[in-house]
């Protein structure tokens, strides 16, 4: 609904000359005329004080329910005369009414304490006065159903990417008020899955660029104007590959002053500091409606939602959990139309139907008992997932997730670079390729970003034509293939070093009569496409233990199994289902030196040329399992 007004006015404001500068000054009037701004600073149980932002509704002929977002990024504009343009997750959110809360999260800008990056849960505590992120929640809950005038008692929770992940915090022993959450783009597992590592493997260039500028602060501040890390070119693969190994981030441009990095770099394994910090085993009977949200496009935290749903539905939630999965980019359905991605074109709106079908609806029924949410007819149930299909492009509700109708089969790598669902029947057969750290696979086939926000819609033609590149592809498809639920490769494998990664993408490839679009600035080339569905790396030493990683010996076969974010998808009559396999993905991820050591601290003589085989012959032989829907 939000992109739906902001769209009117853009279309009020061209026709009378107005610009986007007015729009927002329009927005911004609208505020300031219908809510009043406080600024507090409100104590937790051991004293500190965290800064707060409320913004009432000057209507007093009805109670509201409060609406917060915590953030480590900073509630501004600052000061009670100083005025967020729009309120809440959307415009429509703001005119529906509702009491807007923003907090500073403890340490971080005018809050007291000290913030500490993402946050360890206490299962226990010392005493009465010690302190959680969960707590600190209840305690700011507590206070404001007490002292801010005019609620209905009732408070919901929302919030993307780190401010999802304190909305999921909220979640571990609620406050009784708390009575709806919506967790977006939530880290679930910031050591497995989200932002920092995958299955062992270091996302290099999302935290570098982030830790580059994300810093501790000493004491209670305002936001400073500060400059941007330079890279000194445009081409951030060229600056990753100068800068050589892991060591010389700091050694080059961090100069040890971010112990942020410093932690991620001292945890290469799935350790306790990982698993300690993980929210989804603490997802135990949750009391709130839940509404988790993600993208099927995320760069940085696809797992999240899927794991945090998964982790609250298996313990016995008290009230509705819905998962919510759209064809977004990290936040795009804020941020927005979702009608477009890189070269993809879904032929929809699926921000405003997100915005005006599921998330208002869900907050208004559970925060002020008007409406039906998210129910529908026949049986008004509340679907448990309601997601984007790809590939037809259209939303669908499910009663379970995966469907109940998902049965799994293997896509089995076949000779000569088929793929089929029978296995290949050629004994020990394998297929090769050399690997070499030097010149690792890039992420995107153009000179930009270490990882773009939309790298997962590029084409990988340029990728499948690469030496150091496996490809298996089906023969075009009779009929249309539905795939939904988690991608699970099982992979048999051997390798001349002692360490490498396997890095697995599902890719769905266009007919050769696949219509350009119309009008066609970029001149893609839509014929022959090669959209990747989903993919993921896999480090190797991890194939038996996350937490205690082991060798592998040189050319000897081993397997490798993990599973993959999920999916919703469609492989289109007259497209083909491809596997591309590789064991660089640069600068994504780190690269691995492809000899057992710690990587963090490898020189550059441990980075080493490695022959790698894809073993695909017989029942042991290699593939990917999906959840196909009949």
């Amino acid at each position: 609904m939000k992109f739906i007004v902001a769209l009117a006015l853009l279309t009020c404001a061209a026709a009378f000359g107005d610009s986007r500068e007015d729009i927002a000054k329009m927005q911004l009037e609208y505020t300031r005329s219908h809510y009043t701004k406080y600024d507090y600073r409100i104590p937790m149980r051991d004293g500190v004080h965290l800064f707060t932002s409320v913004y009432v509704p000057k209507d007093t002929s009805q109670l509201y329910p409060i609406l917060m977002v915590r953030t480590p990024y900073s509630v501004g504009p600052y000061g009670v005369d100083n005025y967020r343009p729009v309120l809440g997750p959307s415009e429509a959110a703001e005119k529906e009414g509702f009491i807007f809360v923003y907090q500073d999260v403890r340490g971080r800008y005018l809050s007291e304490g000290e913030f500490i990056d993402v946050p360890v849960h206490k299962a226990h505590f010392s005493g009465p006065k010690d302190t959680d992120e969960s707590t600190d929640t209840y305690d700011t809950i507590d206070w404001l159903v007490k002292h801010v005038p005019n609620n209905n008692g009732r408070v919901g929770m929302w919030g993307i990417s780190y401010p999802g992940f304190y909305a999921a915090f909220g979640l571990i022993g609620s406050h009784p008020a708390l009575k709806a959450v919506s967790p977006q783009a939530p880290m679930g597992d910031v050591g497995n899955g989200d932002d920092a590592y995958h299955n062992g493997a270091f996302f290099l260039a999302a935290n570098f660029g982030f830790y580059a500028n994300f810093k501790p602060r000493l004491e209670p501040e305002r936001p400073k104007k500060e400059v941007g890390f330079d890279f000194g070119t445009p081409d951030e693969y060229e600056f990753y590959l100068k800068m050589g190994p892991l060591s010389n981030a700091n050694a080059k441009y961090l100069k040890g002053e971010n112990r942020y990095w410093d932690d991620l770099l001292k945890h290469p394994d799935y350790d306790e500091f990982w698993q300690s910090r993980a929210l989804a085993p603490h997802m135990q009977h949750v009391a709130p409606a839940v509404l988790f949200v993600g993208g099927w496009f995320d760069a940085e935290d696809l797992s999240g939602p899927l794991k945090l749903f998964r982790a609250t539905e298996a313990t016995g939630p008290q009230s509705a959990v819905t998962l919510v999965m759209g064809p977004w980019r990290h936040g795009g359905w804020e941020r927005t139309h979702g009608d477009m991605l890189g070269n993809l074109n879904f032929a929809s709106d699926p921000s405003a139907f997100f915005s005006e079908h599921i998330e208002l609806p869900f907050f208004v029924s559970n925060l002020k008992g008007k409406g039906e949410g998210l129910k529908a007819p026949p049986h008004n149930n509340i679907p448990k997932a309601w997601v984007f299909e790809t590939g037809k492009n259209q939303w669908q509700r499910f009663a379970e997730w995966p469907p109940k109708n998902a049965t799994q089969k293997t896509l089995y790598f076949r000779e000569g670079g088929k793929l089929g669902f029978e296995p290949d029947s050629h004994g020990d057969a394998f297929d090769e390729y050399v690997s070499d750290p030097a010149h690792p696979v890039p992420v995107i086939p153009y000179i930009g970003e270490g990882m773009p926000g939309d790298y997962m819609t590029e084409d990988q033609r340029f990728a499948s034509r690469r030496t150091d590149v496996l490809v298996y592809q089906t023969e075009p498809l009779d009929h249309d293939v539905t795939i939904a639920g988690p991608v699970m490769p099982s992979l048999r494998v051997s390798t001349s070093g002692t360490d490498s990664d396997f890095i697995v993408k599902l890719i769905d490839v266009y007919p050769n009569d696949y219509p350009n679009p119309d009008p066609n600035p970029k001149q893609v080339e839509m014929p022959g496409y090669e959209q990747m569905v989903r993919g993921e790396p896999f480090r190797g030493k991890f194939r038996k233990s996350m937490e205690k990683p082991e060798p592998f010996t040189p050319n000897k076969p081993d397997r490798i199994e993990f599973v993959m974010p999920d999916v919703c998808h469609t492989f289109r009559a007259g497209h083909r289902i491809m596997v591309q396999i590789q064991s660089t993905w640069f600068p994504l991820i780190d690269r691995n030196p492809q000899t057992f050591v710690n990587i963090p601290d490898a020189k550059a003589a441990d980075f080493r040329k490695a022959v790698e085989r894809v073993y695909r012959g017989g029942a042991e032989g290699s593939g990917v399992k999906v959840m196909m829907v009949e």
